[in-house]
């Protein structure tokens, strides 16, 4: 088939990893002829091309920039993207035949492309769903719940779902809620369609003593605890720097924090203010150096704000389980994120917020640091059956199988 993808996502190559590239190889090396639609920030200060990277054909637009930005250039660029991407499309994949159409959320306004895409090719449409917006952005108090911002977005958002044959979520909480708040969506066409990657056949090293020094981790017997990822309002900030606090100067853990976002200035000061003895504050780091990181850690840390009503469902989380990490996940109450840890035994959840409830989850690894193994290993095997780009290949693809 012939199968174009759309991303805000910078993609710098296909060969890196990630959710969407790892995906985007699979349907490479199934035969499929691919191509990706992908933005390139006016701050690279590079004009709109088309180019074979590795296999798949990648199309950079250029726009108005969506990352690191201030959210009045964010909010127009979001708005203009779908304007953008199909003009760009028109000019360089005009003569393509398109199969199936691949997208994401965020952002919701490619409904346009969408729909230019299906009418010109009879397509069909396959909406990964990773975030629920303007919800998302209500519950965090960026916009007015009742606002015409909010009723704008919430319109583009019930369009993006209607263009869509197939909406794959990350779980079954997120499924659930798609259907509870939008039920003119007929069920046929929801499914479960998790976060992926395409596992790397790496042992972890948890002994590796010159990434630990390199980073100024203690190389001794404590139990290091890692939050790596995104540092920005949805991860609920202010609670990782309570729990910081609550054990500095204890000598049998130590955190690594390492990533970057609109919070790090606000974790940037913690550090500062509080001269913590027994954490490493790491700035984003290229994804082979992270990898590195985390295969020496013990236990992954994943943190979403607590009025979230939305279930968010973190990509970190692959991560931590390929290297065979167990985890805490302190979220909101509506995430099942930390629920299916539990029941398939390879972490715990804590409410974000509820300080002593998470300090006593981070307790039972320190104090039985066999778990951390036992757990890691659990993570692993649920990975390899619910969490790659095979499974996720299957899922999309089941619906042209059936067909034939």
């Amino acid at each position: 088939m012939n199968i174009l993808f759309l991303t805000i996502v910078k993609i710098d190559s296909v060969s890196d990893r990630g959710i969407y590239t790892d995906l985007l190889r699979k349907f490479r090396d199934e035969g499929h002829n691919v191509f990706a639609v992908s933005p390139a920030e006016r701050r690279y200060k590079k004009p709109t091309s088309l180019i074979n990277d590795d296999g798949v054909k990648s199309l950079k637009v250029k726009t108005l920039n969506f990352q690191k930005t201030n959210l009045i250039e964010k909010g127009i660029g979001t708005i203009l993207v779908e304007y953008q991407f199909k003009r760009a499309i028109k000019k360089y994949l005009n003569n393509i035949k398109f199969d199936l159409v691949l997208y994401s959320t965020p952002p919701i306004t490619f409904t346009n492309v969408v729909k230019f895409i299906k009418k010109k090719d009879s397509a069909k449409s396959y909406l990964l769903l990773k975030d629920i917006f303007p919800q998302n952005a209500a519950d965090l108090g960026m916009i007015k719940p009742k606002g015409l911002l909010f009723s704008f977005f919430k319109k583009k958002e019930k369009e993006i779902y209607s263009v869509s044959d197939y909406i794959g979520c990350m779980s079954p909480a997120n499924k659930a809620y798609l259907q509870k708040q939008n039920p003119e969506i007929s069920s046929d066409k929801i499914e479960i369609c998790p976060n992926s990657i395409e596992i790397a056949n790496v042992q972890p090293n948890k002994n590796n003593t010159f990434i630990r020094e390199k980073f100024e981790i203690p190389t001794d017997e404590r139990t290091v605890f890692i939050y790596g990822g995104n540092l920005g309002k949805p991860q609920g900030i202010d609670f990782l720097i309570e729990i910081l606090k609550s054990n500095n100067h204890k000598s049998d853990r130590f955190f690594v924090i390492a990533g970057s976002g609109t919070e790090y200035f606000k974790i940037e000061q913690a550090f500062k203010t509080n001269q913590f003895s027994n954490a490493k504050l790491i700035p984003n780091l290229p994804k082979n150096e992270y990898d590195q990181l985390v295969q020496t850690s013990d236990v992954g840390l994943i943190f979403l704000d607590p009025r979230f009503t939305i279930p968010n469902y973190p990509s970190r989380l692959l991560s931590y389980l390929e290297y065979k990490m167990p985890i805490i996940a302190a979220t909101d109450a509506v995430s099942d994120i930390g629920q299916i840890a539990e029941k398939n035994q390879y972490g715990f959840f804590a409410h974000n917020g509820d300080l002593q409830q998470f300090n006593q989850q981070m307790e039972k690894f320190i104090s039985d640091k066999s778990q951390i193994s036992t757990m890691g290993e659990n993570g692993y095997q649920f990975l390899t059956e619910n969490y790659t780009v095979d499974k996720s290949y299957q899922i999309i693809m089941h619906h042209f199988e059936k067909k034939q």
